[in-house]
Order: structure tokens, then C-alpha cells, then sequence
């Protein structure tokens, strides 16, 4: 009886282990379709920047948003990395590390971390870095203008993210800041009327305003960056769920099948003790 009961325990601990990974599983997909709609709406905000922009500037470089700083610009490049919060990110966290440390240098790169998993990783490795920002809980309205301000001190920044390719696959990727901008713009089909100081008048100068402009994409680029990384984190915990719901299902369907064999068994035991006695019984 009391292995009947270990196993009715055991059993009733699968159950709950299925319709947890079930909610969790549910939720990382109801994160994933909202990010998706939040990344639409950003691109069409940086659409509007980014027609008034190519319109104004003066020559096709991108001087992230300095061209009226005063600031000292150190010659090292900046390193973005993105990674998780917490520790259901999957292996993609460990594979985004070593991928960025290919390339670091101490004396030629800063780290910059967005993410307490990566913090922990680097700190484990023993490496330094400059400043570490916690990944925005909610999709909508990052403030990522800290970090921007970093950006601006360095004479390039190079992003390390994670890209989300399908719902059951993922990959981690490096780009350029600067490039990232580029790409998003280039996407862009929006025309506007030709935007010029002949036509219009700019307050305080043109070249504010283009600095205005290219650190609000910037920062757009930036969001969208880190909304995909948590795309992906999203992506890989679901595949996760998913693969712990199907392994607990199992779980449960064995569990279950020798709660029954073994009630069968304690059952044709009784049956067995019944018909003997009443064999005695007779033969007495």
C-alpha cells in the first residue's frame, strides 16, 4: 500500500509539473505576439525620423547625435550585450558570451551588460565592465537614453543581441550601432517633401537638430535591438516550456500507468487471498 501511495504522489507531482509548464509555456507565447506588434509600431515612428533626417543632414556619415558635443571621445569601441534577466533564458546567454569574448580586448573595447544573467556570467570570468543596466521588464517605453549617453563617449559601439529566427530557432549576432540605424532605415519606403533650410526654418541650428535626430534613432535602433533579444529570450524559453511539458507529460503517462498496475496488482493480490480462503473454507 504505501508503494502504491509514493507512486500516487509521484504522479499527482507530474500533474502539476504539466500544467505549470503549460501556463508558462502559454505566457512566453502571449509575450512573443506582443513584442512583435510593439517592434511594427517603432519601425513606423522611425520612419518619420528617418525621412526628415536623410533630407537635412549634410553628407551620409552618422556622427551619433555629437556633432555639437564638447565631449572627449575615447578611441575604444563600446560592446552592447544584451542578454537575460534571470536564468530561463536556455544556453543562448552562455553561446551570446563566448561569441562577444572572440573579439574583446580589454584595451580596446568597454562592455557595456543589459541583463543581470550576463553581469553574472562576465563576473564569473572575471571580467570587467563599465556598467551594467537591468533588462526593462515591460515592451513599451525603454529608456534607453542612458546608455545612449555612454555610446557617445566612445567612437563606435558594436551591439551583441540575440536574433529571433523562428519560434523554435534562435542565433546570436553582432552589429554595428551605427549600422543597425542604417539597416532600419534603408528599409524605409516613406517620401516626404523635400526638407531644407531654404524651405524650413531650424531652431536652434540645422546641426542640433540632425544630433537631435540621430540619437532619437539611435535609441529607437537600440530598443528594437533589445526588444528582439527578448524575442529570442521569449522564443528559447517557450522551446523550453515546451520540451519540460512534454518531458513531464511523459513522466506523468508512466506515472500513471504503474499507479494503475499497481492498484491492479494490490487488487489481484485481494482477489487471490479471497479465493484461497474460501478454498479453505471448503475444505474445512
Amino acid at each position: 500500500m504505501s508503494r502504491l501511495q509514493e507512486i500516487e504522489k509521484e504522479m499527482k507531482g507530474m500533474g502539476a509539473m504539466v500544467e505549470m509548464s503549460s501556463v508558462f509555456e502559454g505566457i512566453a507565447s502571449m509575450k512573443i505576439a506582443r513584442i512583435k506588434n510593439q517592434v511594427l509600431q517603432a519601425t513606423q515612428f522611425f520612419d518619420d525620423l528617418w525621412a526628415i533626417y536623410t533630407q537635412i543632414r549634410v553628407d551620409s556619415l552618422f556622427r551619433f547625435g555629437r556633432t555639437t558635443s564638447s565631449e572627449q571621445v575615447t578611441d575604444k569601441e563600446l560592446y552592447i550585450i544584451i542578454t537575460a534577466e534571470g536564468g530561463f533564458s536556455g544556453d543562448i546567454d552562455q553561446k551570446l558570451v563566448r561569441f562577444m569574448l572572440e573579439t574583446y580586448k580589454p584595451e580596446n573595447q568597454d562592455i557595456i551588460v543589459i541583463g543581470h544573467h550576463g553581469a553574472v556570467q562576465l563576473a564569473q570570468k572575471n571580467i570587467e565592465f563599465k556598467k551594467y543596466f537591468k533588462l526593462p521588464n515591460n515592451d513599451q517605453n525603454i529608456n534607453v537614453a542612458p546608455i545612449i549617453k555612454y555610446v557617445q563617449q566612445y567612437k563606435n559601439a558594436s551591439v551583441y543581441y540575440q536574433e529571433y529566427v523562428s519560434l523554435m530557432t534562435q542565433d546570436v549576432k553582432r552589429i554595428e550601432l551605427s549600422n543597425a540605424v542604417n539597416n532600419i532605415g534603408s528599409k524605409s519606403d516613406k517620401t516626404e517633401d523635400y526638407i531644407s533650410e531654404d524651405t524650413y526654418i531650424f531652431e536652434p541650428s540645422t546641426y542640433v537638430l540632425v544630433d537631435h535626430l540621430e540619437r532619437s534613432m539611435m535609441q529607437i535602433a537600440l530598443e528594437q535591438l533589445i526588444l528582439d533579444s527578448k524575442l529570442a529570450q521569449y522564443a528559447s524559453r517557450f522551446r523550453a516550456m515546451s520540451a519540460s511539458h512534454q518531458a513531464a507529460d511523459d513522466q506523468f503517462s508512466e506515472a500513471k500507468l504503474r499507479y494503475n498496475r499497481a492498484r491492479r496488482g494490490i487488487k489481484d493480490e485481494r482477489l487471490k487471498e479471497i479465493i484461497n480462503g474460501i478454498k479453505k473454507a471448503g475444505l474445512a
